[in-house]
């Protein structure tokens, strides 16, 4: 099971994994891995019945307008895809398709990706 958390040290790892079985019930210890960050941070292999989405032959991609970020902004729409193509999240596309990305201002003041 240690393993699951390796990227932590020993004492991180005793510390992270006790605060997990008190936040799970008990009869679910023995599935307390899932919860590590390397378990958190793959997605579930493929089965036979997973199957690709294609377009059909008509569509044409469209194109929309572009929105200016800021420099911090750009930063973390990078920082984001790269983060999410690391863990097998999201893929490259085989087309060029746009999709628009904002910015909203929360209670707190900081900005979030929408």
């Amino acid at each position: 099971m240690v393993e699951e958390w390796e990227i932590w040290d020993k004492e991180e790892v005793v510390k992270l994994e006790e605060e997990a079985k008190q936040l799970v019930p008990e009869r679910f210890h023995k599935y307390i891995y899932i919860f590590g960050k390397k378990a958190s941070e793959r997605m579930p292999t493929r089965k036979l019945w997973d199957h690709a989405i294609n377009t059909k032959e008509e569509f044409v991609p469209r194109k929309r307008k572009v929105y200016s970020l800021s420099r911090k902004e750009r930063e973390e729409v990078y920082k984001f895809i790269s983060e999410q193509l690391r863990k097998g999240y999201i893929r490259l596309l085989k087309l060029s398709q746009t999709v628009s990305v904002f910015f909203v201002e929360k209670k707190d003041r900081k900005k979030y990706m929408v």
